[in-house]
C-alpha cells in the first residue's frame, strides 16, 4: 500500500538539481522577443497612437496596437461562472479607444531581442485624455459617477443575492443585535516566476504555444477559437511553474497577442513580463467590503446574519467571471448552523487591475469576516469565544448539511465531518483551559500575549468531469496521463501512488504525464483544489480497469476466479490464501501474446463538491513598544477525509499558511486617488520571510471520508491559507482585551496595535459602556 503512506515527491529530483525547464529557460533558432506598452493612467481616452518611430528603429519586427487586431476579434471569455449580463466588460487583448487601469496593453511590440524592444517601447508616443478615476467601491455605484461600461449601465456591474429563511424574522426576535463594517485588502499571488509565454510556428504552419499552466486545454480551446483555427492545428505545451496560486495560467490578453505575433512573422515569440508588470497586469484578489448584521441571543447562539458584501473587481471581468463572489457568499456561513442567512453582493467595476482568483478566493474573504464576527459575539457577550463556536457548530447528526446558499452551480451540500470534534482537538493542543493564567503570568512579567482560534469548511473537487489514461509499456512501467496540471502541488507523486495501489508496482515506476494537448486528448487542468479528488479518482478508475485485465487473464491461465485473485508487490497473489501465484511480468507477457491491449481511460464525473474542515489557532507576543506581533506558537487541525500522501498535504498547508500570513500582516496592493498602483515593488510590497513565517504545528485527520469518490479524498490545497487572518487577528484581541482596539480590516498593521497600547487600558467605566 502506497496510499497513505509519506514518501518523498517524484518531481523534486529534477527540479532541484536545475533540469526544470521553465519558460524563460527555453531558447529557438530566430527567436525574438515582446514588450507590450501598458498605460499609464487609471482611466482615458486614447486620441492618438504614433508608432512611426518606432516601426524605423533597426531590428524592430512588429509594431501593434488595437487597430491593428482582426476587426472580428471576440473579447476574452469567461471560464468559470459565466453569465451573459457581464459579457459587455470583457477584456480585449489591446486597448482600442479607452484605457481603464494602469498597465491595461496599449502596444504590442516585437523585436529581434528584448533591449531592442525596450527602446522601441520608449519611441512610441500615445496621446491620452486623461478621465477621472474611479479607485472605490461607494464612489462607483453613486448615480453621478462616470460609468466605465456604458452597454452594462452601472458600474455596480452585477447583483448576487441568497437568502436561507428571514432574516428580519429572526432579528426581531433577537435580544442583540451586532452591526459592523470589515474590509480585506487587494493583494494576490506573488509566485517566484513571472508570466511568460513562447510561441512558434512550425515549418507545417502549425502553432506551438509553451506556458499555459493550470488550465491547458481550456486555454488551447479558447487560443483557437480567437485565432479562428482548427484546434488540431495548435499544440499548447505546459512548462515548469515557479508557483501558480490561482493568478498564473489564466488566459490574460498576452495568451492571445504572443502566439498572433507569432503567426504573423512566422517565427518564435517569447514574453517574460517583469516584476512590475506582474503587479500591475497579473490578476489581483481579495478586496471586499462587508456591512454585515447579526442577531444573537444570550448564549451567544447566532440566529441570523445579513450581510452586503461589494466587491471591487476592477477594470474587467476576466475568465474567473464572479466566481469569487459567488464563493464568499456559498462558503461563507462555514462550520455554522445559522437559522436565517442573506448575502447581498455588489460586482462593481473599478479604475484598478482586474480581479480573478488567489489561493482560497472568497474564503479567506468570508472566513475571516465570520470568525472576527464569533469573536465579537462573545466579547459582547463576555464569553469563552470557543464556547461560542461550539453552540454554533453544526452537529455530526446533521450530515449531509446543506447551508441553503448556491456556489458555482450547485447548494452547498456539507458531505461529511465532525465540527465539534477538530475544536475540542485544538483547544486541547493549544491548552486554552489554562491559557488564562499562562497571560496573567507574561502580564506579570511585563509580556503581552494572546490567543485566538478561527475555524473553516473549504470546497474541493469541483466537477463537472476529469480524464486520465493508463498504459502499461513495454519496459513494463506504467504511464498515466491526466488531464491534470502541476503547478507545484505534487500530482505526479499522488496519482503514482493511486496507480501504484491499484496495480501492485513501486510508484516509481509509474510516469505521470500531463500539460501536453498532442498527448493528453482533454483535461480541466488544476484549480478549486480539484486534482487529487477528481483526477486522481480518474487514474483509480482508469488502474481499476487495467488491473481486471491484467486479473482476467491470470485467472484464466491459472484456473482462477478472477475475484479471488489480487496485485501487491508485483505478484499475483490469491486473496484467500495469501500465497504469491507468479510474477506480475509473467501476466503482463501473456496479455501481449493475447493481443489484449494494455491501455484504459477513464472520464471521472462529479455532481457536488467535497468539503474538507479545519481549525487554525494562533498564540501571539505583542511588542507593547513597536506593536509588532510575533507568533509564539502556531496550529492547524484539518480533516481530509484520506491523506493520499501526509507529506504532501503537510506542505500545502505550511505554504498556504505562509500566504495567508502574508494577508494577514504585511501584502497590499495599494492604489493612491488617481489609480496609481503605489506598492508596485517589493520595497513597498511587502511579503513574509521565512523569518516571519512559524514553525507550524499541523495534525492531519481522516476522521470524515468523503462519500462522493472512491478514494473518500477531501483536498488539501487551500486550507492552510484561508483562516490565517482571523486566528491571528483574534489572538491580537485576546492579547489586548483591556484595551480599546477593535480589528476590523486587513492588513493588520503594528501602528494600530501601538497606537491602542499607547492610550492605555480601557477603563471599568469605559468597559461597562
Amino acid at each position: 500500500m502506497t496510499i497513505g503512506t509519506s514518501v518523498k515527491r517524484i518531481e523534486d529530483p529534477r527540479l532541484i538539481t536545475g533540469k526544470g525547464r521553465y519558460v524563460g529557460d527555453i531558447k529557438l533558432t530566430d527567436q525574438c522577443e515582446a514588450v507590450i506598452v501598458r498605460s499609464p493612467h487609471a482611466h482615458a481616452n486614447i486620441l492618438r497612437i504614433d508608432t512611426e518611430k518606432a516601426k524605423q528603429l533597426p531590428d524592430v519586427l512588429m509594431v501593434m496596437t488595437g487597430q491593428d487586431l482582426p476587426e472580428d476579434l471576440s473579447p476574452i471569455p469567461m471560464r468559470l461562472a459565466p453569465n451573459e449580463a457581464l459579457t459587455k466588460a470583457l477584456q480585449f487583448p489591446l486597448a482600442k479607444d479607452k484605457v481603464r487601469y494602469v498597465g491595461e496593453p496599449v502596444v504590442l511590440i516585437v523585436a529581434k531581442s528584448r533591449y531592442k524592444a525596450e527602446d522601441a517601447a520608449d519611441l512610441i508616443n500615445v496621446i491620452y485624455e486623461p478621465l477621472t478615476p474611479i479607485t472605490d467601491v461607494h464612489t462607483a455605484i453613486k448615480s453621478d459617477t462616470i460609468v466605465l461600461h456604458p452597454e452594462i449601465g452601472s458600474n455596480d456591474l452585477f447583483l448576487i443575492h441568497s437568502k436561507k429563511g428571514s432574516v428580519d424574522e429572526e432579528l426581531k426576535k433577537c435580544r442583540y443585535i451586532l452591526e459592523e463594517d470589515l474590509y480585506v485588502q487587494r493583494h494576490s499571488g506573488i509566485p517566484l516566476e513571472t508570466r511568460g509565454l513562447l510561441a512558434v510556428v512550425e515549418e507545417n504552419k502549425r502553432l506551438t504555444v509553451y506556458g499555459p499552466t493550470k488550465v491547458v486545454h481550456f486555454n488551447h480551446q479558447i487560443l483557437a477559437t480567437l485565432l479562428k483555427k482548427d484546434s488540431q492545428d495548435i499544440r499548447c505545451i505546459e512548462t515548469d511553474v515557479g508557483g501558480g496560486f490561482g493568478p498564473r495560467g489564466e488566459f490574460y490578453p498576452e495568451d492571445y497577442l504572443i502566439p498572433y505575433a507569432a503567426l504573423q512573422l512566422g517565427r518564435p515569440v517569447k514574453w517574460i513580463e517583469d516584476r512590475l508588470e506582474h503587479m500591475v497586469a497579473t490578476n489581483h484578489s481579495r478586496e471586499q467590503k462587508h456591512h454585515v448584521v447579526v442577531g444573537f441571543d444570550e448564549s451567544g447562539r447566532i440566529h441570523a446574519l445579513r450581510d452586503e458584501i461589494f466587491v471591487d473587481t476592477g477594470a474587467y471581468i476576466r475568465t474567473h467571471g464572479v466566481t469569487v463572489p459567488v464563493l464568499t457568499q456559498g462558503m461563507f456561513p462555514g462550520p455554522y448552523d445559522f437559522h436565517a442567512l442573506e448575502f447581498i453582493t455588489h460586482v462593481v467595476a473599478t479604475n484598478k487591475t482586474p480581479t480573478g482568483t488567489y489561493r482560497g478566493p472568497g474564503r479567506f474573504e468570508g472566513t475571516f469576516v465570520r470568525e472576527r464576527i464569533i469573536d465579537m459575539v462573545a466579547k459582547k457577550l463576555n464569553l469563552d469565544p470557543t464556547v461560542v463556536r461550539e453552540r454554533n457548530l453544526i452537529k455530526p447528526e446533521q450530515m449531509p448539511y446543506s447551508n441553503g446558499i448556491s456556489a458555482l452551480g450547485q447548494v452547498v451540500e456539507y458531505d461529511s465531518g465532525d465540527y465539534p470534534q477538530i475544536l475540542d482537538i485544538a483547544r486541547s493542543a493549544m491548552d486554552w483551559n489554562h491559557f488564562a493564567k499562562r497571560k496573567a503570568l507574561a502580564a506579570a512579567e511585563g509580556k503581552i500575549i494572546g490567543l485566538g482560534f478561527a475555524m473553516f469548511v473549504e470546497k474541493s473537487g469541483l466537477g463537472p468531469w476529469e480524464f486520465c489514461e493508463v498504459e502499461i509499456l513495454e519496459n513494463g512501467e506504467l504511464s498515466c496521463k491526466t488531464g491534470l496540471a502541476d503547478v507545484g502541488q505534487g500530482v505526479k507523486t499522488a496519482l503514482a501512488q493511486i496507480c501504484s495501489d491499484q496495480l501492485g508496482i513501486p510508484y516509481s515506476n509509474v510516469t505521470v504525464i500531463h500539460g501536453d494537448t498532442d498527448v493528453v486528448e482533454k483535461g480541466n487542468g488544476s484549480f478549486a483544489t480539484r486534482g487529487t479528488v477528481v483526477g486522481g479518482s480518474a487514474a483509480w478508475y482508469a488502474s481499476e480497469a487495467l488491473k481486471k485485465k491484467l486479473l482476467q487473464v491470470a485467472g484464466d491461465l491459472m484456473h482462477l476466479p478472477d475475484e479471488d485473485l489480487d496485485i501487491k508487490n508485483q505478484f499475483i497473489i490469491q486473496i484467500s490464501s495469501q500465497q504469491k501465484l507468479c510474477p506480475l511480468d509473467l501476466i503482463i507477457t501473456e496479455c501481449r501474446k493475447q493481443g489484449v491491449e494494455l491501455r484504459e481511460k477513464y472520464t471521472f464525473s462529479i455532481d457536488h463538491m467535497s468539503y474538507p474542515y479545519g481549525i487554525h489557532a494562533a498564540e501571539v507576543a505583542i511588542d507593547s513598544e513597536t506593536g509588532k506581533v510575533k507568533i509564539e506558537k502556531y496550529y492547524i487541525a484539518y480533516d481530509i477525509g484520506r491523506a493520499i500522501n501526509p507529506l504532501l498535504v503537510h506542505g500545502q498547508l505550511v505554504g498556504g499558511m505562509a500566504q495567508g500570513l502574508g494577508g494577514a500582516l504585511f501584502e497590499e496592493l495599494r492604489y493612491d486617488e488617481s489609480g496609481q498602483l503605489i506598492t508596485g515593488s517589493f520595497m513597498d510590497y511587502l511579503i513574509p520571510s521565512s523569518m516571519e513565517v512559524p514553525e507550524i504545528e499541523i495534525e492531519i485527520l481522516e476522521n470524515s471520508p468523503s462519500p462522493l469518490n472512491p478514494l473518500g479524498v477531501k483536498g488539501a490545497g487551500e486550507g492552510g491559507t484561508v483562516a490565517v487572518a482571523p486566528a491571528i487577528a483574534n489572538a491580537i484581541i485576546n492579547a489586548l482585551d483591556k484595551y480599546q482596539i477593535n480589528i476590523t480590516s486587513l492588513p493588520i498593521r503594528p501602528e494600530v496595535i501601538r497606537d491602542a497600547i499607547i492610550k492605555g487600558p480601557v477603563t471599568n467605566e469605559e468597559e461597562q459602556k
